[in-house]
């Protein structure tokens, strides 16, 4: 019995891992488009983490995994020959963003207990998926360094934004979230 959840969580995982990474396509509204889903994608995994805070009453907040977080995407930065500091500061509004999604997620579960998640996937498929991402926004934002630091690039992200929120209809917090998420990513 014990085998079987271990293989279904393995393959959970890798089918969790297979969906992360967004597809390029020639009619994206802008060249940053791929690196903004990147960014909505990580910030919707705050629904599953959350809901498996809530139910093992774990802390929101976790400094030691986002100092491994932060760790790892600047050694991938180092890596790919980005600027560390650069994808540090992005990542560390990432972070904030999803952490104040977990926030706004208790205080719904907390006013109305009937909306409360009673199961969650596993944490670990979870930041699978979140390590995944992060390597995907790394990996995007070095192949987008020029745009990323061109003069139309608030443009471009401005747009990159509006066609993520309506394409993965984001709500209010969500896309309040992203806009933070992504804040820096302009230098």
């Amino acid at each position: 019995m014990r085998t079987a959840a271990v293989v279904g969580a393995t393959v959970g995982a890798m089918l969790a891992i297979a969906a992360v990474a967004p597809a390029a396509r020639a009619d994206d509204p802008s060249p940053l488009y791929a690196l903004v889903d990147a960014a909505a994608h990580r910030l919707q995994t705050a629904q599953d983490v959350a809901a498996s805070k809530w139910i093992t009453g774990g802390p929101i907040q976790d400094p030691p995994r986002e100092r491994q977080v932060l760790d790892a995407v600047s050694a991938e930065a180092r890596d790919r020959g980005v600027d560390q500091d650069v994808v540090r500061r992005a990542f560390r509004d990432q972070i904030d963003a999803t952490v104040a999604v977990e926030y706004g997620l208790f205080s719904d579960w907390k006013l109305d207990p009937a909306g409360a998640p009673t199961t969650a996937p596993d944490l670990a498929a979870s930041r699978t998926t979140i390590d995944t991402l992060n390597r995907t926004i790394v990996n995007e934002i070095a192949s987008q360094w020029g745009s990323l630091h061109s003069p139309a690039c608030d443009g471009e992200l401005a747009v990159a934004r509006d066609a993520v929120v309506a394409e993965r209809r984001l709500d209010d917090r969500y896309g309040r979230a992203l806009a933070f998420a992504t804040r820096s990513y302009c230098g």
